[in-house]
């Protein structure tokens, strides 16, 4: 049986985590700081994980500069969960600033840009919630296209011309980056491809799912965004916690907005200012995925240099594997999925093997080698090289050479 050291593990996710935080959350799973008890049978409410929870959201703060103004929250259900939650809060959000009597109040557009199945996923729970749920009745929201790239088999990201955002649309959604088809909205706001906020109509919010590229590289334009939510299980921590950032003038009370008619009520463990009233413990929170993770934030501020640190390595670890590609191209054996090079993704490298019967062979010589996890998302098929913080550099230049032997 292989050891861990021998295994490179290039999951999409859950993805791989850092050894020593392993081994330490392994010791604290038994005996979390000399208590006696192990960190999953502690009250989420002792003094011990209060300290946890609390740690985890100030090093958070840290690590990605969030300002005083913006709440960090721990919630579940994952980012899917939160295709719901933005609607409802944002909904609700809208209907207390325009407390017009129902009969006057018109449904808000909600603007979706689409640039892969998450978005496209996030846009579909939009348009369910939003159905008239009566004759004659005009809905809670509008949800429309603002972009899409669908056409392309989501290859590439809109350009400029192609966004269309409504003057009076409650926010914008998009995905940072999308894992399926390795899209990824490029850090710099001259670069081609960068996400248009200064298109964004003054007073309009802006929502980004941040899960797949969460605390691999600062996030541009910060301070315009009213939510920016993430999955744990990429870059921070284990399955089954999201984190939250919200702007503090969204924390609503939804059911006010509800009573003033023509917005539906949001499910308690939903209601993003029921979250923070309770600093993220309404009711018993994922302990271990919040425990593990706070240990990750502690070892990336301490080991990994920061953001700064470890947006330099990841950059670094992409160049090389793109680089490696694009050569493999130049000999006719492989085929990158993203066409432009600004719109490729630092996390999700997806590409294609050329030849019949030459990908199956490509995935049980990277098995042979200790390569795990680099078959495609089932709806795409191909191959996937997931590089998220904890891949390490050495794991991505023993890939780079697996796949130049493979070229020869």
């Amino acid at each position: 049986m292989p050891t861990r050291d021998q295994v490179h593990n290039f999951a999409a996710g859950p993805s791989p985590l850092p050894t020593t935080c392993l081994e330490e959350a392994s010791l604290g799973l038994l005996n979390y700081e000399d208590t006696g008890m192990g960190i999953c049978e502690l009250s989420h409410r002792g003094k011990e994980f209060k300290a946890v929870i609390e740690g985890a959201e100030a090093d958070l703060r840290t690590l990605l500069g969030v300002p005083k103004n913006y709440t960090i929250l721990f919630s579940q259900g994952g980012g899917t969960g939160q295709f719901s939650a933005v609607v409802l809060n944002l909904l609700a959000a809208h209907r207390l600033s325009h407390p017009v009597p129902a009969e006057q109040f018109q449904p808000p557009v909600l603007d979706y840009v689409l640039t892969g199945s998450w978005s496209s996923k996030a846009y579909a729970e939009a348009q369910r919630l939003c159905t008239p749920p009566f004759p004659n009745c005009p809905g809670f929201g509008q949800p429309r296209i603002a972009a899409s790239t669908k056409s392309t088999s989501w290859t590439r990201l809109p350009t400029r011309e192609e966004y269309k955002f409504s003057q009076d649309a409650a926010y914008v959604y998009y995905c940072e980056n999308e894992t399926i088809n390795g899209i990824e909205f490029p850090p710099k706001q001259e670069d081609e491809g960068a996400f248009p906020f200064d298109l964004v109509p003054e007073g309009v919010e802006v929502v980004a799912d941040y899960s797949s590229s969460f605390i691999s590289r600062p996030i541009p334009n910060f301070s315009r965004h009213a939510i920016i939510y993430a999955g744990a299980q990429k870059n921070l921590g284990p399955s089954g916690v999201t984190v939250l950032i919200v702007r503090n003038d969204l924390l609503v009370d939804t059911t006010e907005a509800s009573k003033l008619g023509c917005i539906p009520p949001v499910p308690i463990t939903y209601e993003y200012k029921i979250l923070a009233d309770n600093g993220s413990l309404y009711n018993t929170p994922p302990t271990f995925p919040i425990y593990v993770s706070a240990l990750v934030l502690k070892h990336l501020i301490k080991n990994k240099g920061g953001l700064e640190g470890l947006e330099k390595t990841n950059k670094e670890k992409a160049e090389l594997l793109y680089n490696t590609l694009e050569d493999a191209e130049k000999k006719g054996k492989a085929r990158l999925v993203v066409r432009e090079k600004n719109a490729r993704s630092w996390m999700n490298v997806t590409f294609n093997i050329e030849g019949e019967g030459e990908e199956k062979k490509f995935l049980e010589g990277a098995e042979k080698r200790g390569f795990r996890q680099l078959k495609g998302h089932r709806s795409v098929g191909g191959i996937r090289a997931s590089i998220y913080n904890a891949v390490t550099m050495e794991s991505v230049q023993l890939l780079c050479e697996y796949i130049n032997e493979f070229c020869k």
